[in-house]
């Protein structure tokens, strides 16, 4: 009789511990999914907003004495103002960073706005990565396959590499790029210099249209945003693209020779 009893008590026991074990899994999955939940709100949030109907040369050409005045009297306040909004923008993955960016040109020049804009969309990119890794790469990593785990290691094993060529040349939206490598586990000093390094060009391109937004308002225009891909301008990016894999290049080449010396 005691021996059934103490069987039973411990069969209670297990199933008490399971059901804390699954509540505490539970707990810890919502958890790692609040920063996704939060990134997610706030889009819908701001697109509810109606805000980023407003976001347009049109907005910008009919306040460009107000927003120069305030620059000229508020130098910080408008930076930090200007470097939050466009984090906020990335971190979103709002579909205004070429309008902003050229916002950046207009407002601060060309060498000091690539500096903010750079900075800020590093910020942003860096939001997105970590809140992604946290919520889905042990899920992703759990259930990966053969396939997914190979490429996730040749990923890593030349993250900056390939990170630098997909910021230089803009084959995928910036989001998608924000998002895949959290997935695939790269490095977050990796992420960070690949993304703050490999943006750099694309931004000048268009912080310096902005820096003559000005003048193409005195003409009744507005600026081009598929400058990036004229060939006088997309030909030298692409070619910095072509430099930042030679590591990887030179990396398979060694290692096939070494291969077969061996």
């Amino acid at each position: 009789m005691a021996k059934t009893q103490t069987m039973t008590a411990d069969q209670h026991s297990h199933d008490t511990a399971d059901k804390s074990q699954a509540k505490t899994t539970r707990t810890s999955s919502w958890r790692k999914l609040l920063p996704v939940l939060i990134l997610i709100a706030g889009l819908v949030l701001v697109w509810a907003s109606g805000v980023v109907d407003y976001l347009s040369f049109e907005t910008l050409r009919e306040n460009r004495e107000t927003l120069q005045a305030f620059v000229a009297e508020n130098p910080v306040l408008s930076v930090v103002a200007f470097m939050a909004s466009y984090a906020i923008a990335v971190a979103l993955s709002l579909p205004v960073g070429s309008l902003l960016t050229i916002v950046g040109g207009f407002l601060f020049g060309a060498w000091f706005g690539t500096t903010y804009v750079v900075i800020a969309a590093t910020i942003g990119a860096t939001v997105v990565y970590l809140a992604a890794r946290y919520a889905f790469y042990d899920l992703m990593h759990a259930k990966a396959g053969n396939a997914i785990r190979k490429m996730e290691a040749g990923f890593a094993e030349n993250a900056f590499s390939y990170l630098m060529v997909l910021r230089l040349v803009p084959l995928f939206p910036f989001w998608l790029v924000n998002l895949v490598p959290a997935l695939l586990g790269v490095k977050f000093r990796s992420f960070v210099m690949g993304t703050a390094i490999g943006i750099i060009p694309g931004t000048f391109v268009y912080v310096s249209i902005g820096d003559g937004l000005g003048a193409l308002f005195d003409q009744g225009k507005t600026p081009d945003l598929g400058v990036i891909f004229e060939p006088r301008i997309l030909t030298p990016i692409i070619g910095l693209a072509i430099l930042a894999l030679v590591p990887v290049i030179y990396k398979k080449f060694r290692n096939r020779n070494g291969g077969t010396n061996t």
